[in-house]
């Protein structure tokens, strides 16, 4: 059961969909998840009667959408009957306006002790912060990520969120990872339990080499721009027609890197000659490196290095990701119904992912319910009739 809106539980149950569970995705009858209207760009459906927003279908693949207003008791007892058959449980409410609904995790456990409820929230079920709302922007400043993201001060920068809502996303893939495990736990003690995910504590776990810097040195990171803070060079270098990426990760790779560019002396500097040295250096080493790299076009360099060991690379826009030969091979886009979306990246070598479904319309599987809950279709055209279930315009 998802009962979650936005990206970062529509992600973690999108996965588990991929991975073949049945999602029932529970939407308000007066226009279901938010993202359903963040755009444009919007996609027309071929019946020509209604739309996808490209941010929905980003995050709904594989689910089925089902009306119920649980504002309402009767929309409340559904649920809480559906809950009953459900293995898995995820939502994003504010803290605890589940529980004063009767939709909290202590509740449905008593009925279904098997049950396996993720929530997530911004700031977590405790704490201080816990009953603020949260959104991906406010973990990213919050958890420091964008104090060590964008162009430094004295290049004229300021704080940068990332490009893509990184803490929804991977909130979603840390949520997944700890269903999963539940999952596993449940097959040894036959018990269901509660996971508590917070945007604010996986940022700030996914700082990773920057937290530990800080922890190991006591200095606080800064901004870099395209620079690393612990491997030089590893950054973006500016060819004589375009931009593009080095990044040299090791001694044996800086070496192949300095022949490439016709200066292998620099690979015998002994300002250069370990990664320690060059991280302690780089206010030197990367001048030299930069005038270099402008000397010739991108396309030359790319050439030079292909083979080389050396891992280089263009900076492309997103047109040309999906042109890449690589990207098509892997088959990374794909479609159903006309929709298209990004596949699912993981490949196992024996079992297939589920088969794609496209996003739902808003209540498109709302006679499931017939089947879900046994219900007669009287009864559910009842339900309808009360404001219970179904979309609403």
């Amino acid at each position: 059961m998802d009962l979650s809106r936005v990206l970062a539980g529509p992600w973690s149950t999108q996965i588990l969909a991929d991975l073949g569970a049945t999602v029932i995705k529970v939407e308000h009858p007066q226009g279901g998840d938010d993202t359903r209207g963040f755009g444009p760009p919007f996609l027309e459906m071929a019946d020509g009667d209604d739309h996808l927003s490209a941010y929905y279908i980003s995050a709904n693949r594989g689910k089925h959408s089902v009306c119920i207003d649980i504002s309402q008791p009767k929309g409340v007892e559904l649920v809480t009957n559906l809950a009953r058959k459900a293995d898995i449980f995820v939502e994003n409410f504010k803290f605890g306006d589940l529980t004063k609904k009767g939709l909290g995790y202590e509740k449905l456990a008593e009925i279904n002790p098997a049950l396996i409820y993720c929530s997530i929230t911004g700031f977590g079920q405790t704490g201080p912060y816990r009953e603020r709302p949260g959104h991906d922007m406010v973990a990213q400043g919050m958890a420091g990520l964008m104090s060590i993201t964008g162009e430094p001060d004295s290049a004229g920068g300021q704080p940068q969120k990332v490009g893509v809502a990184v803490a929804d996303v991977m909130t979603g893939l840390y949520s997944t990872i700890a269903i999963l495990a539940a999952l596993r736990e449940r097959d040894v003690s036959g018990k269901g339990q509660h996971i508590d995910m917070a945007l604010l504590d996986v940022v700030t776990a996914a700082l990773a080499n920057q937290a530990s810097n800080y922890l190991v040195s006591g200095d606080v990171p800064g901004r870099l721009g395209n620079e690393h803070p612990n491997i030089v060079p590893y950054q973006v270098f500016e060819a004589a027609d375009g931009h593009m990426i080095v990044a040299v990760a090791n001694d044996g790779q800086f070496k192949k890197f300095a022949s490439g560019i016709n200066a292998p002396e620099l690979a015998l500097d002994p300002r250069y000659k370990t990664n320690a040295d060059r991280v302690h250096n780089r206010d030197t080493l990367v001048p030299t490196l930069s005038l270099i790299m402008q000397g010739r076009t991108l396309d030359d360099w790319l050439d030079t290095f292909d083979g080389s060991g050396v891992p280089v690379s263009p900076i492309n826009t997103i047109d040309r990701v999906f042109d890449d030969p690589q990207i098509q091979s892997r088959e990374v886009r794909q479609e159903a119904d006309g929709v298209p979306m990004v596949a699912n990246p993981i490949r196992f070598s024996r079992s297939p992912m589920a088969d794609v479904m496209r996003p739902p319309m808003l209540g498109e599987h709302d006679d499931r319910l017939i089947d879900l809950l046994g219900l007669t279709s009287d009864e559910l055209n009842e339900l309808r009739q009360q404001n219970i279930i179904g979309k609403r315009k």
